[in-house]
């Protein structure tokens, strides 16, 4: 597998099915009510919801559309943050926990409402399996979903063992898992394209190739690049991973980690029917999870790994492809077509950090690993607040959230040793 900075070509890079057409760089000075910046999920999901209720929105990509984590991801769509929703209610009490439970299942629903509003063409398909690799993970997901019934009122959580496991995934390294018939799968990229497409026909313009060098606050803001100028009422910050110290008050309140994705050949109807034979995605539980799903043209899209540091790990080739066959060895020896990387962004506490800077400068950031749903529902939040309607974006913006400890140097060391831990503590 290359390395980050060459940027390996993904499968989904190779199975695009959506024309967006061009997204020419920024170019002279422009007026907006908004200026969003990043043009994955997030940002393309406010532009549409902002250019449908009239504003004047102009978002601004440095690469191309779907370049980030919002095109390159495993394509999950699942209720939940990226941390167990206990956090949220040890922070702001069951009440409003519960509340942010019920926005996440609401943003699987607006994700499948988009899909089918917009027509995107990405492979949206149900069924998600939460596995347990070792017997403390029995106990810990039956809790999980007793809890999530007792106290949200979560219904959709079933224990599958034994051949009715089987049924879903056909592999022996499971004692048992939890299938979410809420939870799903689908083309990242085909996905993000279809929300920017939907944004460009909603009156939204989109520049691609345009990094943003500067952000100036104020009323009005100003959003540089080295081309261009855009002023506006309002700026939505959708850069995730990829902030780069645009606005130093955001600055430490995530990290970045690469994650790593590899595609195998297509399987025959055969093949593919010994391994996920309802076409269900899955997720392990172990701290640094591993995840998989069958895409359209079947084949094995199979992620996992972590790297802090930009490089990619020692060893990965070998490590991925033995976990593959592995857990089905009937794929011992297949091809594999296609790896690439990609950068998450995650926060200290793994709950999503929502705010605003300035009063007119709103943000939503730091998914670590969970967002595919949920910077959709993010781009609407913040549509809502801007025009008026905060009360639910506020719920998420209470969460409270502390800079990685460290300082530039030593962040990363110490996430890394500190993910060194759990990593351990997966093979107990």
């Amino acid at each position: 597998m290359s390395s980050l900075n060459q940027r390996p070509t993904s499968w989904y890079r190779d199975s695009i099915a959506v024309d967006l057409g061009p997204c020419p760089p920024l170019a002279g000075e422009v007026r907006a009510d908004v200026c969003v910046i990043g043009g994955g999920v997030t940002g393309c999901s406010a532009a549409l919801h902002l250019a449908e209720r009239g504003y004047r929105v102009v978002l601004l990509e440095a690469e191309e559309i779907g370049h980030g984590a919002s095109g390159r991801s495993g394509g999950q769509i699942l209720p939940g943050l990226g941390t167990d929703i206990a956090t949220v209610a040890q922070a702001l009490g069951l009440e409003r926990a519960r509340e942010v439970w019920e926005m996440s299942r609401e943003a699987v629903r607006l994700t499948a409402d988009l899909v089918e509003r917009h027509a995107i063409p990405c492979d949206l398909a149900w069924g998600y399996l939460h596995a347990a690799v070792k017997p403390r993970h029995v106990d810990e997901l039956k809790a999980f979903r007793d809890r999530l019934a007792r106290d949200y009122g979560y219904q959709a959580l079933t224990w599958l063992e034994g051949d009715a496991l089987r049924e879903h995934v056909v592999t022996d390294a499971y004692p048992g898992a939890l299938l979410e018939s809420e939870g799903g799968h689908l083309h990242p990229l085909n996905y993000t394209l279809g929300l920017a497409r939907a944004a460009r026909q909603a009156g939204a313009t989109l520049h691609a190739g345009s990094p943003v060098v500067e952000v100036r606050p104020g009323r009005p803001a100003v959003v540089a690049t080295a081309r261009g100028r855009v002023t506006a009422d309002f700026v939505v910050m959708g850069t995730n991973a990829f902030q780069g110290g645009l606005v130093p008050q955001l600055e430490g309140r995530v990290m970045r980690a690469a994650n790593y994705i590899i595609a195998t050949e297509p399987l025959s109807a055969e093949r593919a029917a010994r391994v996920l034979p309802r076409n269900d995605a899955l997720s392990d539980a172990n701290f640094v999870l591993d995840y998989y799903r069958l895409s359209a043209d079947r084949r094995l899209i199979y992620g996992g790994e972590v790297s802090y540091t930009g490089r990619e790990p020692r060893g990965l080739q070998a490590r991925m492809d033995a976990k593959i066959a592995s857990l089905f060895p009937i794929l011992r020896g297949v091809g594999i077509d296609y790896r690439w990387g990609g950068e998450v962004a995650i926060t200290l506490n793994r709950a999503p950090d929502f705010g605003r800077v300035e009063g007119n400068l709103y943000y939503a950031q730091g998914y670590s690993g969970h967002g595919m749903a949920l910077a959709g529902l993010a781009g609407k939040l913040m549509s809502d607040a801007i025009a008026g309607q905060s009360e639910r974006f506020d719920v998420f913006a209470a969460m409270p959230h502390r800079r990685f400890p460290g300082g530039e140097r030593l962040r990363t060391p110490l996430l890394v040793l500190a993910t060194t831990f759990y990593k351990l503590r997966d093979r107990l």
